[in-house]
């Protein structure tokens, strides 16, 4: 399958399995779970036909690796990023040291003022490593890193997850746990 068509089925699913399920006929289940079946037939109700082949496609070779199929295979969710009331029912977990968060250079004031706040989202997303964030600050005008201090923020009560894709979701970050990685 051509590369085009993979991004444009996970643009598609991202913004049905994250944000908008009603318009398509769907309900996430607890978890954000959905019926592989209910969506392939929500899709072609939609006029955007996909296969089972293709749906197994994007979830193995995604680059971000956005969504997953349960253990038996029949069900899939997004893995996070939701601005739709959802309970992901993912468990707390003991983060890295450190983590890092990318954004453009435009927000920089911004986040030294007020922090990372999740916006929209359920969590704000942090990375494992440099590279990651420093891919995700691309997306968003010349990349900017951040180093949070995961470990102080844990030991201050902060609760961290980490998706079934690796990326640590925590619900906010305030200013002191921040320092700005100069290269």
């Amino acid at each position: 399958m051509k590369d085009s068509r993979l991004v444009k089925i996970s643009k598609y699913l991202s913004y049905h399995l994250r944000h908008h399920p009603d318009k398509i006929g769907l309900t996430l289940a607890p978890g954000g779970w959905v019926d592989v079946d209910e969506l392939l037939d929500a899709c072609r109700r939609d006029s955007f036909a996909l296969s089972r082949t293709e749906l197994k496609e994007v979830v193995a070779h995604n680059d971000k690796q956005r969504f997953s199929f349960d253990d038996t295979g029949t069900r899939i969710r997004a893995n996070q990023g939701h601005s739709v009331e959802i309970d992901l029912q993912l468990e707390a977990a003991i983060p890295p040291d450190v983590l890092y968060h990318g954004t453009g250079n435009k927000a920089v004031k911004s986040i030294l003022r007020e922090g990372l706040r999740k916006m929209s989202r359920h969590h704000v997303h942090l990375s494992g490593d440099m590279g990651t964030a420093k891919k995700v600050g691309a997306r968003h005008g010349l990349p900017v890193i951040f180093r949070v201090n995961a470990m102080a923020m844990q030991r201050d009560g902060y609760t961290f997850y980490c998706s079934d894709n690796g990326v640590w979701l925590v619900s906010s970050v305030p200013p002191q746990y921040l320092e700005l990685d100069i290269e």
